[in-house]
Formats: structure tokens, C-alpha cells, sequence
């Protein structure tokens, strides 16, 4: 039974595959450590000690790595519902 039409689904589609493929690399790229993303780490506090301020770095980095991943199977779920909605889309006859 479809809930929404085939253009909706198939945009659902694209989207959630983009989305997938984005924060899977971006998930690979805190896991890293890249520096290139420091700027959206959690606020740290600058006073810490060398030793503390780098496991707070650390901490940030494999968090955000984590909450890429999370949203990224988020995405995969929306892939699965949007794909069966265009099946469904696909094999109703009503379908525009």
C-alpha cells in the first residue's frame, strides 16, 4: 500500500543514499582524527593540562564519529522505506 507517490519515494531514495554516503565518510574521518573538522568538536576547555586536553580532543573526535554512524543507519532506514514505497508506487496500478 502506498503512503506517498513515486516522486516522493525516489527523492527519498537519492536523499538517502547521499546522506548515507556523506556522514559514513564523515564518520570515517572524526574516527581519524582529521583536522580539518576540529572546528565542530564539543567546546574544550583550553586551560586543561597537554595530557587531558588531548583525551578531551580524542573524546570529542570519536563522539562525532559515533553520531555519523548513528545517523548514517538513521539514513539506512529511510533508504529501506523509501525503496519500498516505490515498489509499492511501482506495482500499484493507480500509479501516475
Amino acid at each position: 500500500m502506498p503512503l506517498c507517490g513515486p516522486k516522493l519515494s525516489l527523492c527519498g531514495l537519492i536523499i538517502s543514499v547521499w546522506g548515507i554516503v556523506q556522514l559514513s565518510l564523515m564518520g570515517i574521518f572524526y574516527y581519524i582524527g582529521s583536522l580539518a573538522l576540529a572546528e565542530d568538536l564539543p567546546e574544550i576547555d583550553i586551560d586543561l593540562p597537554l595530557k587531558e586536553f588531548y583525551a578531551e580532543v580524542d573524546r570529542g573526535f570519536q563522539q562525532n564519529a559515533i553520531n555519523c554512524w548513528i545517523a548514517a543507519l538513521l539514513y539506512l532506514i529511510t533508504l529501506a522505506v523509501s525503496a519500498h514505497q516505490f515498489w509499492a508506487n511501482i506495482r500499484s496500478p493507480l500509479s501516475l
